[in-house]
């Protein structure tokens, strides 16, 4: 039997010249018109559930628009001038969202690591304590706000129950009620729901570092400190810088926590950028709203392009 006779393909010798073909940069392949029908409906929903909505938020930011009345003034850039100059609710909002992500960011990285460190291991002890410090971050919002207002109620709280039973209790205290820390008590709320999910990153991070890395550095008379230094640390950056940006932008999200900690609409004491402009909303005041979206949106955008920009050059070793 001839070589042609073997093989069809061989004979025509048709895949060969399309293998060529895309190797050698030529004409890519035909892609069936009906192929382009697979997105469309994601696309449709992305236009008129995102770009719809914000090019109205552009459109009524410019305007004094009540969100009842068919007429409406223009103002031109009336409302982000007030926003960035005269507007200390929005301020207040701000500095406070400053004062939680800070907070948030520090601590629950910090924490999620050492978890991480301490349940690295594949053990079924790990295991099954990973799945408990991971339950938290399977609760809605509004779940751990109403676990957490009951830990600082003042008066049958759980914190100062517990504090009165040991004998401290100097250190009770109203918590929420206190204006200067009350943001950082919502803030330790964040941490203690969403440590555990962060922690799963970590895990991962760890379990890809070769043990050989470890055992040379114990070889060098490297100490534990020396090996998280040397060894760790470069080692889980990239998974660092992921963790820090997901807890930046969910910083910014805390809505339902800081409503269901702090009410509605909340104090200026838990007030935060989102929980400010949904309360200029509900004052039917939404072309002022609609200008406090955007500002919160190009805040938003601009930690995004940082975080992703740090993400790129952590990945590449810079």
């Amino acid at each position: 039997m001839s070589v042609s006779e073997k093989s069809p393909a061989v004979r025509t010798g048709e895949p060969r010249v399309a293998l060529r073909r895309n190797r050698g940069g030529g004409r890519a392949p035909k892609v069936h018109p009906a192929l382009w029908l697979f997105p469309l409906p994601a696309v449709v929903i992305y236009v008129i559930f995102f770009v719809g909505p914000t090019l109205q938020a552009f459109q009524y930011s410019v305007t004094d628009w009540d969100g009842i009345s068919s007429a409406f003034s223009n103002v031109g850039g009336g409302n982000f001038s007030r926003i960035t100059t005269n507007d200390d609710l929005f301020r207040g909002a701000l500095t406070n969202n400053v004062k939680f992500l800070l907070v948030v960011v520090i601590a629950q990285t910090a924490l999620s690591l050492l978890l991480a460190l301490l349940l690295q291991r594949n053990s079924k002890s790990s295991t099954a304590l990973r799945a408990l410090f991971f339950l938290p971050a399977i609760l809605s919002s509004v779940s751990v706000a109403f676990v957490w207002k009951f830990m600082y109620d003042p008066n049958f709280g759980l914190i100062n129950q517990v504090l009165g039973g040991v004998g401290l209790d100097r250190l009770q205290g109203a918590f929420l009620g206190d204006a200067s820390k009350a943001i950082y008590w919502v803030a330790l709320a964040q941490v203690w729901a969403h440590a555990g999910q962060l922690m799963v990153i970590f895990v991962a991070g760890l379990q890809q570092i070769p043990e050989e890395l470890y055992e040379s550095a114990e070889l060098d008379g490297a100490g534990t400190w020396a090996r998280f230094r040397y060894v760790t640390w470069p080692l889980i950056a990239p998974a660092t810088a992921i963790v820090v940006a997901y807890t930046t932008i969910q910083s910014f999200k805390a809505f339902d926590l800081i409503l269901g900690l702090g009410g509605n609409p909340p104090k200026g004491s838990l007030d935060i950028l989102s929980t400010r402009i949904y309360t200029t909303f509900t004052n039917s005041r939404f072309g002022y709203a609609a200008a406090e979206s955007v500002v919160f949106m190009v805040i938003i955008a601009l930690v995004s392009f940082l975080q992703r920009r740090a993400v790129r050059l952590t990945q590449h070793g810079v």
